[in-house]
């Protein structure tokens, strides 16, 4: 008797377990739920918490609340320039109406195709309108703002909505990247050639007026040297025959001196002169009066 009663206790805990299992669920706060019943949703949940349903009878599928991305795969975009950009862009969206949701795409892994088949389209489209410079420029806001405007009108009605789009790189092919480059470059070196064609032509104007300005302070210089010299001279030659006036011997004896230092400047002076020179009256003076 205590055996079966244990038995029959034992099958009412697993069948009162899988029956509570059965009936409750929790929701996270991460997620939104949707409760189906034969197929049909029955019940729409955001809160999160514990939350009960019909046993056997009702099912729940769970919805991302988050916000999540979807990346495009690299494509070719031909602007209105007829540049060629290989473009890469994301778009993050939220799941706002799960009963929409599930009623436009049934599940995420389809969402997200459709996702990045809208988006891989608007960014073709818009960009196609736009020329090169205005793609790289500050203009890239206004313009993923239009792509998500857009993307959002193509699933109005599904329950998503995108909150954000961005280009991660929009690069030009390899071919034309490097024929931009070539062209760069050669631009690069005619700029190059200018400017130092501009500055040979300025060193040669600042030395051709360095050389006059030169020729000119040479020129003044020895003007005014020539006059100084000259004012020298004259004012010498005054001195002198001011000296000359007042004691024309004393001059002449003074001339002397100087001549006689000028030519016996050197130890080793020779010099073969008559002894009658009027050169060494001086000399014969100083020995007579020696003598005397």
């Amino acid at each position: 008797m205590g055996k079966t009663f244990s038995i029959v206790l034992a099958i009412i805990v697993v069948v009162g377990g899988i029956i509570t299992s059965s009936t409750l669920f929790t929701v996270n706060e991460t997620q939104q739920a949707m409760v189906m019943q034969f197929g049909k949703v029955s019940d729409v949940i955001t809160k999160p918490g514990l939350q009960v349903k019909l046993p056997f009878v009702q099912d729940v599928i769970f919805v991302e609340k988050r916000i999540m991305a979807v990346n495009t795969r690299r494509s070719e975009v031909v602007t209105q320039d007829q540049k060629r950009l290989m473009v890469d862009s994301f778009a993050r969206f939220k799941i706002i109406d799960p009963l929409l949701y599930y009623q436009s795409f049934g599940n995420l892994n389809v969402a997200l195709v459709r996702m990045e088949t809208l988006l891989s389209s608007q960014v073709k489209q818009i960009l196609g309108r736009e020329i090169l410079t205005n793609i790289v420029s500050g203009e890239r806001s206004q313009l993923m703002d239009t792509i998500k405007n857009q993307v959002n009108a193509e699933t109005e009605g599904g329950g998503i909505q995108v909150v954000d789009v961005r280009i991660v790189r929009a690069d030009l092919p390899q071919a034309n990247s490097e024929k931009v480059f070539e062209r760069m470059r050669t631009q690069r070196e005619q700029e190059a050639r200018e400017i130092r064609a501009e500055g040979a032509e300025i060193a040669q104007r600042i030395r051709a007026k360095s050389d006059r300005d030169k020729t000119v302070i040479v020129a003044n210089a020895k003007k005014d040297s020539e006059i100084l010299r000259g004012n020298g001279d004259g004012e010498k030659n005054r001195i002198f025959a001011e000296a000359f006036g007042r004691d024309a011997d004393f001059f002449a004896f003074y001339r002397s001196m100087q001549a006689y230092r000028e030519a016996m400047s050197d130890d080793d002076t020779t010099m073969v002169l008559s002894p009658n020179s009027d050169f060494f009256k001086y000399f014969g003076s100083q020995s007579r009066r020696t003598a005397n």
